[in-house]
């Protein structure tokens, strides 16, 4: 059955420790732990409103900028196909989103991610195929579907 956390049982949402989430500093990470932060989900449910992301970054003496795309990569993160390892690479290149994400062209979002990988890494065959970016595109609109079906919006 699906639950809050997991709207659909065909797209299991991952949940990653804190540690996972690329560009973090140990300093930074130490301190999400003492906010009550260990693991990605958790990021994602005390960082979804304005105010929340504020306290945080009060908390931990840092711009609201960094808390927010922490929050944006959790929620990248949770996509099975996407995981901690490509969430930094769709937010450079440009994704703020899930439901961004559920909206463009696999052929567009490759194009940047390759863009991205060959300024930052200088390797082409680092970048993901196409095919497996049609994936992060697929879960994002099966994530968005779900949720819309559970609010019945559709």
């Amino acid at each position: 059955m699906a639950s809050p956390s997991n709207p659909t049982p065909s797209l299991k949402l991952l949940d990653w420790p804190i540690e996972q989430l690329p560009g973090l500093s140990r300093e930074n990470q130490q301190n999400l732990h003492h906010c009550g932060i260990a693991t990605t989900q958790t990021l994602i449910r005390k960082t979804r409103t304005d105010r929340q992301q504020q306290q945080i970054a009060n908390q931990l003496k840092i711009a609201v900028r960094d808390v927010q795309k922490w929050g944006i990569m959790a929620q990248l993160a949770c996509l099975p196909s996407v995981g901690s390892r490509y969430c930094g690479l769709l937010l450079h290149a440009g994704v703020s989103s899930i439901a961004q994400l559920a909206t463009l062209p696999a052929a567009r979002v490759h194009q940047q991610v390759l863009r991205i990988q060959v300024a930052t890494m200088q390797r082409r065959d680092l970048c993901p195929p196409v095919d497996e970016v049609a994936r992060w595109i697929q879960e994002a609109q099966m994530l968005v579907n779900a949720q819309q079906k559970a609010r019945g919006e559709r």
